[in-house]
């Protein structure tokens, strides 16, 4: 299983080296302070995840990548001389810009002509705000087990849950609040994952019809039911 896995990836980065950088999508931009070696588009494809388009440096910075986009979904852009570490983004049809610089190459990361991208990058703005209150509460639940304090332990508890139905209710209404955007059933398969499943058909039956017929539109429905019939 595992020699099949390796020529599959092996075949999929051949493909792709051969490729002229074109497709629906294209990827432009340049990593500073990286002028030699390979850069990678990939994405994922059922739970696999695959090349779809690579360049070699040799001198220059700057970077052309391309891809056939049916709908709107999360892309990779890896360095294979850095590895575990990528920039993800929403990919879609038409020209997007990505810059960065070693040796931050995520979170260097300036993301431009991706309309998901842009409302992502807006629910993570406000996503972060959460996440510094649920940690703040850990560290104050740590110190309360320490002092044994469980008149607190309880207060933090309740504190936490009510952190969390806030931020199942931001995810859930910001994405109805974008019915068009492939984001929407995204956010809902990954941030409200362990959320009521009415939650979940609230925010699938406030999807356009498009929406609904996209990659992450399917998946969604497919989560739903399958909750629903283990119910």
């Amino acid at each position: 299983m595992k020699k099949l896995l390796y020529l599959f990836i092996v075949v999929s980065l051949v493909i792709s080296c051969g490729k002229s950088h074109k497709g629906s999508m294209l990827v432009k931009g340049n990593i500073d302070g990286f002028k030699k070696g390979t850069i990678y588009l990939q994405k994922y494809v059922d739970t696999l995840l695959v090349f779809v388009d690579s360049i070699q440096l040799n001198g220059e910075s700057d970077f052309i990548l391309g891809d056939d986009v049916q709908s709107a979904e999360i892309y990779y852009l890896a360095i294979n001389e850095v590895p575990n570490e990528s920039i993800p983004f929403f990919g879609e049809k038409g020209e997007i810009t990505i810059t960065s610089k070693l040796p931050k190459l995520e979170y260097s990361a300036k993301i431009s002509g991706s309309k998901n991208q842009d409302l992502f990058d807006d629910y993570k703005e406000m996503s972060s705000k959460f996440q510094d209150k649920q940690l703040d509460n850990i560290k104050a639940k740590f110190e309360a087990q320490k002092e044994n304090d469980e008149k607190l332990l309880v207060e933090l508890e309740k504190n936490e849950n009510s952190l969390l139905k806030r931020r199942y209710l931001y995810t859930a209404n910001f994405a109805m609040t974008h019915p068009d955007a492939e984001v929407s059933p995204y956010l809902a398969i990954t941030e409200l994952y362990y959320a009521n499943v009415k939650l979940l058909d609230t925010v699938n039956n406030s999807l356009s019809k498009r929406v609904k017929t996209t990659k992450y539109g399917l998946q969604l429905e497919e989560f739903i039911q399958n909750i629903k019939k283990s119910e």
